[in-house]
This record gives structure tokens, sequence and C-alpha cells, in this order.
């Protein structure tokens, strides 16, 4: 139930803050501020620390990505409290320039969420097959009545021809529907040659097996996307620190766990013209680098495994499908 009038307890709260702040010195401002920096630092490191230890077989799973959407929304609004805190700084150069490219990466971000999403309406309609199947070739085994000694009297009831062909089409849309784009119309036309069905790609081409429209378009890749959101996404340089009160690292910091959020779940879920070969160097200086550059790796070689290479998605549940 929403606070009645938090809103204006909000703004009296901030004007407190400011009023706090003018009192004191600037030494203790300048320590307040880089307090609230290196605070960022930790916080980020911890949390990619705590996504970084789990076992291999949860790792990618449902649970895993929900816990690395969360570690991105905490990190995201202790960044956007920074901002708040220093509105000053950010019309300054070369700030501005640094927020600018950072919104221009979150717009582009959105793209890939919106791919995401397809994806995950993708794997709800692979759900609807297996579901298909389940319900066609599940338990035949149907009670009957109970008879006078108590016993349940039970028979097994006959699978006609219909209801296997409606289980074998399901399971063959889902696998092709399971195949990259590029696989899927290669199976198409083995089934063509194979069933001799020359209607069978006009009824069931691609397109098709995209169960719903993307809502990017057919030209978009998700490997471009990524490409684009960690260009110039460098190191702030010494000078850059310094002009803007060591503002520059936040913003570098959280473009980097924009970049591995988006790259993460593009590696899990399926998404139009996936790759993962993206460009992506953080110093070891930083407190976060090695728990987010191991997490890169190992998801790497999940990728390279034999049975996960034609994959489209390393999410676990996929794998168990």
């Amino acid at each position: 139930m929403p606070v009645i009038g938090s809103a204006p307890l909000t703004n009296i709260g901030r004007s407190l803050l400011s009023q706090v702040h003018a009192m004191e010195s600037p030494n203790d401002v300048w320590a307040s501020h880089e307090l609230e920096l290196e605070s960022f630092q930790k916080h980020v490191a911890d949390r990619f620390h705590d996504l970084s230890f789990v076992p291999s077989d949860e790792l990618l799973s449902l649970q895993w990505v929900r816990k690395l959407l969360n570690v991105f929304i905490c990190c995201q609004e202790e960044f956007r409290v920074i901002l708040f805190n220093n509105k000053a700084q950010l019309t300054k150069p070369p700030m501005d320039r640094l927020i600018g490219d950072f919104y221009e990466r979150s717009v582009k971000a959105l793209d890939v969420c919106n791919a995401i999403r397809d994806g995950i309406e993708h794997i709800r309609q692979w759900q609807k097959l297996l579901e298909i199947v389940l319900c066609t070739l599940g338990d035949s085994k149907v009670n009957d009545n109970v008879n006078d000694n108590g016993n349940e009297n039970c028979f097994r009831r006959s699978l006609g021809e219909g209801q296997f062909r409606r289980a074998k089409k399901a399971l063959m849309d889902l696998a092709i529907m399971m195949l990259d784009e590029k696989d899927s119309v290669r199976a198409l036309a083995h089934l063509n040659r194979s069933f001799r069905r020359n209607n069978y790609s006009s009824n069931h081409s691609s397109g098709h097996f995209r169960s719903l429209s993307w809502s990017v378009s057919r030209s978009w890749s998700a490997a471009r996307q990524l490409q684009a959101i960690g260009n110039n996404l460098t190191v702030p340089r010494g000078n850059e620190v310094v002009a803007t009160n060591g503002l520059a690292i936040p913003v570098y910091t959280t473009g980097c766990v924009l970049l591995f959020v988006m790259w993460a779940l593009v590696a899990a879920i399926p998404c139009q013209d996936r790759g993962l070969q993206v460009h992506f160097y953080v110093p070891r200086q930083f407190p976060w680098a090695a728990p987010m550059l191991s997490l890169q790796d190992r998801i790497m070689e999940e990728s390279k495994k034999r049975d996960r290479r034609s994959s489209c998605g390393l999410l676990r549940e996929i794998y168990q499908v």
C-alpha cells in the first residue's frame, strides 16, 4: 500500500541532507565523496564475488540469471545515487561526454533486453510443444473401477496413429526451433529431401519457428549490438579522473557491469544472431575485475563444450530440455 505523503517526505529529506552537506567543511565533504566512491567499488566487487562462487551445475541456470539481474539492479541504483549526489559535475567536461556515452550504451542495451524478452517467449513456446508430447504420449494407464476385493482394475489405453503423428510433429518442431536460425534452414532442407514434401518448407519456414515475431529487425544482430555497447569503453585516463573528481571511475565500472550483464544474457538465452566473441578487457587493478573475468572465462568454456556448441542458448534449463 502506498505511503501517504512519501514524495514530500523525500523532498524534505533531500533538503535536510543538502543543509547538512553545507555545514560540513571542504575536507569533510571530500572525505565523504571519496568514501562513497570506494564503497561503490567494494560493493560491486562483493556482488560479483558472490556471483562467481557458484558450482558449474548452477552457472547459467534460471536462479543464477535472476541473481545476476539483481546484482545489476543494485549496482545501477547505487550508481544513480552517486550521480544524484554530484549533479553539479555532470554538465562539466569531460564528465558530460562520459555520461553521454553511458546513456548511449544504456539505450543499446534496451535493444538487447527486447531481444532477450523475445527469446524467453520462444522458450515458453517450446514448453507448450513439450506439453503436447507429454499429453499425447503420457501415462496411458487408466483406472476403470474398483472390483469386489477392493483392488483397482486397470487397463492400458492404446495409442492411435494420429496421436503418434501429433507427438512426432511437436518433437520435430521443437528440435528445429531449438537450433540457430541458419541451422534450422539446413534442417528444413534435410527434411524436404528425406520426406520429399515440397510444401513443408512453405508451411514451416524459418519464420514459423520464430514462435513470436522478433521486436527487432531481421538485420539486427546481438553480436554487433554487444560490440557497439563495448565500443570506447576504456579505462579513464588520469587527467579524466582528476577533472571529474573521481566520478569517471564509477561511470567506467557501471559501463563494464552493463556490458557483462548483456553479454551473459545473450550467452544464456536464445537471441537473434548470438555471438560471444566480444572484446572485454578489464585491468586487474579494479577489485571487481577478477570475479567478473573469471565468470566470463567459465561461460566461454561452457560454450566451447561439444554438446553446447550448436545450442541456441547456454541456459541450464535449455540444456536439460
